[in-house]
């Protein structure tokens, strides 16, 4: 979660997102939302899609964190076009395990970052979710169970016209051991058919099974609440 290999997709981020989960998330989460008034922590901003969801949808203040430099400035590039936004929201530049707020928050949202972190790193990932949580507060992350992917040579996952440019994205899956697959992403800008640019990143994302993330959240003190499919929703009880 602290690498910054983020930044490379930041000119493709908001052209794959908005075409792909963010408009679902646009329609799930606002019912989750209600009854938050004071404050959000947002886990994984980008570059402030969701964020702005968030402030539309509550009053609260939110911690918006963000370790990615190239994100973080898209993001507070957004912000400054709001004056509410600007008065509501505070970045923090951190991963995840450093996040503190100045006092718990009501409710916790990370939408596309659970699969960052290994089963080590979700043990204290709940450890630290759990002290920046006041009691009863909400937990909610998007997850549906996938098939387990097989390694194979680059697909292209989505290609967008912008002017003359094409912005294209390819992935290939590299390995696959136990819950973690091993992938490279390739970020083109093609003109007229020709790459003019190629950035490359090789990541790594982790999907446990749905009952190990069940234990897991369980065992770190937090209940299961509704949510619509493609969403969890997750109280600290204890």
């Amino acid at each position: 979660m602290d690498e910054d290999h983020y930044s490379l997709a930041v000119p493709f981020y908001d052209l794959w997102h908005e075409d792909g989960h963010v408009p679902m998330i646009r329609e799930l989460l606002p019912p989750l939302l209600k009854g938050v008034r004071r404050s959000v922590m947002e886990i994984g901003a980008g570059t402030g899609l969701i964020t702005r969801v968030i402030l539309r949808e509550t009053p609260a203040e939110v911690y918006a964190v963000e370790p990615s430099f190239g994100m973080r400035s898209v993001l507070l590039n957004r912000l400054a076009e709001d004056p509410d936004a600007l008065s509501r929201v505070t970045v923090l530049s951190c991963g995840a395990l450093k996040a503190e707020a100045d006092e718990p928050v009501e409710a916790i949202v990370m939408i596309s970052v659970l699969h960052s972190f290994d089963a080590e790193q979700r043990a204290e990932l709940w450890r630290v979710l759990r002290t920046q949580l006041e009691p009863g507060g909400l937990l909610l992350f998007n997850w549906r169970e996938r098939a387990t992917p097989v390694p194979g040579e680059p697909e292209v996952v989505g290609s967008y016209r912008v002017g003359r440019h094409t912005y294209e994205i390819a992935g290939q899956v590299l390995a696959v051991t136990g819950e973690t697959a091993k992938t490279r992403y390739f970020y083109r800008v093609k003109q007229r058919g020709v790459v003019i640019s190629e950035d490359v990143v090789v990541s790594e994302s982790h999907w446990p099974a749905r009952e190990r993330l069940v234990a897991e959240l369980e065992a770190a003190g937090f209940t299961r609440d509704g949510a619509p499919d493609g969403l969890e929703a997750w109280r600290l009880t204890k």
